[in-house]
């Protein structure tokens, strides 16, 4: 077996593994917990606020107890492992045990309601307002209700996507629990018709990530019509031209297995739970791993469009600001960062080619076909100086991978979605004269817009569990945090073209 099937396996064990003695050994009769030892020990503010609540009697009988423990155990749903939770076996002291309990039920609760980690802990930066609840007060009336299941299970996002996920999740893991076909090579590309040793393998692989049925691999090196069909549609899972071509992106995706779905998956369930339950209903969501918008009006998704978000090594942060007003024919204020980096070594043929001028000192593009920011700039009031914009490179929206910015967010199609928010607000016609002008000039919006730019390598289109590649490494700081194995290491990115844009 190799190194990377004993990773897999070990990530499988770790979220499958409850140990035995967390539903049996409860002790018979055990005496409740001493009120003024709990006063004295309970430092956690939420065990304090828990207890406080319950006017510091002791919370948990056998009954309750079991029922926590089956429900920890039932984590691996919401991909997370009972482990993080609570350790066995527990202690036998009441008052040890007792305070074990209510830790670890606060514990799990709090990772449900708003995420296991914190993402400003774990992210260069994150401003997206986070989900709030208050898990002390519920705990406390679900053990009085005798309602502690039905609590639980409303306290994920009640959305068909981490509904999908959960469900997905526990496939690849039951997937994965069987054995896992050998590695992949990589190599020369396996064009349809062709035979190649590497196809038994990549047949076995496609069986294992559920795209093909089978007991058992074809043994045949022949790239079949099933197989190709099958390899097409894990292309298109995965956001890459599905033309049946076994290059090395596909094989990366193959050599995953289930257990890195079930990986990504666990991921994705993590970053959805630190999201808002109710987010504004008018609001333009930017899946900045996926380089796609969703624009909801009044709790309607009415559009979903392609974007180009920041380079690998020039990442889109995670932030959500608003914008009120739009900027028709903007100037680019290049910043001091691209000037220096990219720009002090071109002459001044390139400056008018480009139609670029120093005023006050600084650079900027005038407004014009070839200005980087287009004709429309979607004006966000964000410290990061990060915003959506128009661009006059079309053809980047038609690439698989459209990471190929500075940071900023280039909307495809970027006028036609500023016509639709200003007609809407009932002031296209001053947006249509203001663009009509040549000139640099705002258009007042009647309506405030947030935005979201969230990093979701997997997501829900509605029919299917979709996955992309994890362009900027941030998985990985998730999966620590959770407990779970690293990912393979990312290519070394080569820049492609020259783009100064923003």
């Amino acid at each position: 077996m190799k190194a990377s099937n004993c990773v897999g396996r070990a990530l499988i064990l770790a979220l499958f593994c409850v140990s035995a003695s967390a539903c049996d050994r409860l002790p018979f009769g055990r005496k409740h917990a001493d009120t003024s030892t709990l006063q004295s020990t309970a430092s956690d503010p939420q065990v304090r606020a828990f207890y406080e609540t319950r006017q510091w009697k002791a919370a948990w009988d056998n009954k309750s107890e079991k029922a926590l423990l089956d429900i920890i155990a039932q984590a691996p749903a919401n991909g997370l492992k009972p482990d993080l939770f609570l350790k066995q076996p527990l202690p036998k002291d009441a008052n040890a045990r007792e305070a074990a309990l209510t830790t670890a039920a606060l514990k799990y609760a709090s990772a449900l309601a708003r995420g296991a980690a914190d993402p400003k802990k774990i992210s260069a930066v994150y401003t997206i307002p986070r989900a709030n609840t208050d898990v002390a007060r519920g705990l406390a009336q679900a053990l009085d209700t005798g309602n502690l299941e039905d609590w639980y299970a409303s306290l994920p996002p009640q959305t068909d996507e981490y509904r999908a996920f959960s469900q997905a999740h526990l496939r690849f893991l039951a997937m994965a629990a069987k054995d896992k076909p050998s590695e992949i090579p990589s190599g020369r590309k396996i064009k349809p018709g062709r035979s190649d040793v590497r196809v038994p393998f990549v047949a076995a692989a496609l069986i294992a990530e559920g795209y093909l049925d089978g007991a058992s691999p074809e043994l045949s090196q022949r790239y079949t019509p099933q197989l190709i069909t099958a390899v097409k549609r894990l292309q298109a899972d995965w956001g890459l031209k599905p033309t049946g071509v076994i290059d090395d992106d596909t094989i990366g995706i193959l050599n995953l297995g289930p257990a890195g779905l079930a990986r990504q998956l666990a991921i994705g369930m993590e970053r959805l739970r630190w999201l808002e339950r109710e987010p504004p209903g008018t609001r333009i969501d930017v899946n900045t791993a996926a380089a796609f918008l969703d624009y909801w009006r009044d709790g309607q998704q009415i559009d979903h469009r392609n974007v180009v978000p920041g380079e690998p090594d020039k990442p889109t942060p995670q932030i959500q600001a608003s914008f009120s007003q739009l900027v028709a024919n903007p100037y680019w204020r290049i910043p001091d960062s691209i000037y220096e980096e990219e720009l002090a070594e071109k002459g001044r043929g390139y400056f008018a080619a480009n139609h670029m001028t120093f005023q006050n000192g600084r650079l900027v593009q005038l407004p014009g076909p070839k200005n980087s920011l287009g004709q429309v700039k979607f004006d966000m009031e964000d410290p990061q100086q990060i915003y959506m914009h128009d661009t006059p490179a079309k053809a980047l929206f038609a690439l698989p991978d459209r990471h190929r910015s500075h940071g900023c967010v280039r909307v495809q199609n970027a006028l036609q979605f500023a016509a639709m928010l200003t007609d809407q607000d009932g002031v296209f016609p001053q947006f249509d004269e203001a663009l009509s002008s040549g000139d640099e000039k705002w258009v007042k919006l009647k309506t405030r817009i947030p935005v979201r730019l969230f990093y979701h390598t997997a997501f829900f289109d509605g029919g299917r569990v979709q996955f992309r590649p994890d362009v900027y490494g941030w998985d990985d700081d998730v999966a620590m945090a959770l407990g779970l194995v690293r990912g393979a290491p990312r290519q070394a990115y080569q820049r492609q073209g020259e783009d100064i844009g923003p």
